[in-house]
Order: C-alpha cells, then sequence, then structure tokens
C-alpha cells in the first residue's frame, strides 16, 4: 500500500489516496503515448494534470491516444468515443466503480487500458463509513428523527467490537486504521486469502456466512460485479446478530434491498447505515425512508470539492505512467476479467 497527499482546500494535510496495486502487471501491453482528450467537458483541474506530467491535451481525433473520461453517467458518450478513434490505447475513469462501464471494458480492455480511481477517494469515503458505523451503533437515525426527550436509554460503544469489512481495497484500508483507536476485532472478506495489513484475520468470499453470526458492524466496500450483486440477502441478515449494524459505501446493488427492509422490520438486525441503495436514488415514499433503523445518506460520502483534486492527481500519475511507454506507475488499473 502507498499513500500521497492531496491539498483539498479543506485543512493543511488534505485527503491522500491509498494506493493498493502499485507496480502491479498491465493486463495489456503498455498503450501508445500520444495526445490526450479530455471528455465530455474538459476542467482546468484535469487539463493542468496533463499538462504538469508533460502531456498533450487536444480535441478528440484521429490523433488521440489517451481518454479521461470525466462523466461517470455517460457510458454512452464513452462508448461512442471510442467507437470513434480506435488509436485510443489508454482511458481514466472518474470513479473508483466501474460497473456503468463494464459492457465497455469487456468489449474495449483487449486493446484499451482502463484505469480508475480506486484508491483515490478512500480517506473521505472510509471517513463517512466510520461516521454511519458511530451513527447506528449510537442510534442517530432514530434520535434525528425523534420530537420529544427519550427516557430510555439506547446505544452500544464500538469499543472492542467484532467487526466483518467486505473489500480490500483503498477504502476497506482506510477505514481499518480508522477503526484502530476502538480496538475491535476485524475480520476481512476478500476474493483472495492473502492476509490484509491491520486486519485480525482475512478469509475468501465463500467463508461470508461462517464469520457473519459474530458480527456487531458489517461494513460493505467491495466491487460491484456480476459476481457480487445481491452479495447480501435473505440468508445473511438471518445470520446476523438481532443487534448488528449494517453499513454500505460501496453500490446498493450489493445488498437486497426487500431483504434488508424486511431485515429491519423484523428485527433481523437492529440498524443500517447506506450511502448507496438500490434503486438510486432511492425514491420518495420507498419504505426504507420511513423505517426508523435506516440512516440514508444520497451517495455523498464524499463531495465534488473533496474529489476534484483526488481525481486531478490520479490523472497526473497515470498520464506520467503512459508517456513513459513502459508500462509502469499506472494505478488504479482495471482487471477486464475480475470488472474492477
Amino acid at each position: 500500500m502507498s499513500t500521497s497527499v492531496v491539498g483539498n482546500g479543506a485543512g493543511a494535510r488534505g485527503h491522500r489516496a491509498v494506493v493498493t496495486d502499485a507496480g502491479a502487471a498491465l493486463p495489456i501491453a503498455p498503450p501508445t503515448a500520444g495526445p490526450v482528450a479530455i471528455l465530455p467537458t474538459a476542467a482546468e483541474l484535469h487539463v493542468q494534470a496533463v499538462t504538469d506530467a508533460g502531456g498533450t491535451v487536444a480535441p478528440l481525433d484521429a490523433d488521440t491516444r489517451g481518454l479521461v473520461w470525466l462523466d461517470p453517467r455517460d457510458p454512452s458518450g464513452l462508448a461512442e468515443a471510442l467507437d470513434s478513434t480506435p488509436g485510443v490505447g489508454w482511458v481514466q475513469l472518474p470513479f473508483a466503480g466501474v460497473d456503468a462501464f463494464a459492457d465497455l471494458i469487456a468489449a474495449h480492455g483487449d486493446r484499451v487500458l482502463f484505469t480508475s480511481a480506486k484508491g483515490a477517494y478512500a480517506e473521505p469515503v472510509a471517513e463517512h463509513a466510520l461516521a454511519l458505523t458511530l451513527g447506528t451503533l449510537r442510534v442517530l437515525q432514530k434520535r434525528a428523527r425523534a420530537r420529544s426527550w427519550a427516557t430510555e436509554p439506547e446505544g452500544v460503544s464500538l469499543y472492542g467490537r467484532n467487526v466483518v469489512v467486505i473489500g480490500a481495497g483503498g477504502i476497506a484500508l482506510e477505514y481499518i486504521r480508522l477503526l484502530a483507536p476502538f480496538e475491535v476485532s476485524v475480520t476481512v472478506v476478500r476474493r483472495s486469502a492473502s492476509p490484509v495489513e491491520g486486519a485480525d484475520r482475512t478469509v475468501t468470499t465463500d467463508q461470508l456466512d461462517e464469520v457473519l453470526p459474530d458480527a456487531d458492524v458489517v461494513m460493505i466496500a467491495a466491487a460491484m460485479t456480476s459476481g457480487t450483486a445481491k452479495l447480501f440477502g435473505p440468508r445473511q441478515f438471518e445470520l446476523m446478530k438481532s443487534s448488528a449494524r449494517l453499513v454500505n459505501i460501496a453500490r446498493g446493488g450489493l445488498v437486497d434491498t426487500d431483504a434488508l427492509v424486511e431485515a429491519l422490520r423484523s428485527g433481523a438486525i437492529a440498524a443500517a447505515g447506506l450511502d448507496v441503495t438500490d434503486p438510486e436514488p432511492l425514491p420518495d415514499g420507498h419504505p426504507l425512508w420511513d423505517e426508523p433503523g435506516a440512516v440514508i445518506t444520497p451517495h455523498q460520502a464524499d463531495t465534488p470539492e473533496m474529489v476534484a483534486p483526488l481525481l486531478a492527481e490520479r490523472v497526473r500519475v497515470n498520464t506520467a505512467a503512459f508517456l513513459g511507454g513502459a508500462g509502469e506507475g499506472f494505478v488504479g488499473v482495471v482487471d477486464p476479467a475480475a470488472g474492477y
């Protein structure tokens, strides 16, 4: 794991990326260097990032070799850009999650190197995950709705609890680091059994059901792929303690929403802290809005002010690697086979 500090205007330190794939082998041959286009609309911050790395920003045309795509909600626009410029060999995507671009990555991954922002936003998102963890343990979701003074004590401490973290990327690693002062026991669930720094144990995804019965908190920070859709369903909620809390800052589709509503209503789990939902945006009148055990934030674990300098730094680093020509130095490389 490596880190780099990026100023965000919010304090002296700024946020840092938490990079877990530095030095990893590329899934394809290194892309050919050349002009970089920034679409759909070039932002000055990202133009500066490309030029600071020694690159040239130019309109999308036959000479374009790199593409920075800034709109996470317009995969069709990126598809059109790639179809019109077969010379593009590197694409920088704006978010850590690339599920919206899964079809594109599958279709072009044999000739185009895709890099994402994974790890770039780890600190602000992990901070939000900790806030949701503490908030649900201290029943702030109920306190925020209250209109009279509660006389019945409620809430539990995070200190010494058992926490299950699903995923082992930058967000998960930073969340584990933030948990350290609380002296919790951390179990990481991931594809590989390789130990994770800061965790007391690491198990593979097929062992998820085995670790849920002891969990006081389950925090989901996994990638959304065809294999992880509705990773959490009725079976998983049945296995959890009635006092357990679920926190999801990854993708709403990792959790079966109907099963979550039923688990909260029935008392199968005590609370859920959600920054992501399925569907998203969560419609007005959806049962989750009225569920006293749920606290919901509108996919804002990081804000544009937090994200912009972090993405710009990722663009700078990867532009430098792109221009280097040897395939070294890229971070956030997307594995087309794994889907993230």
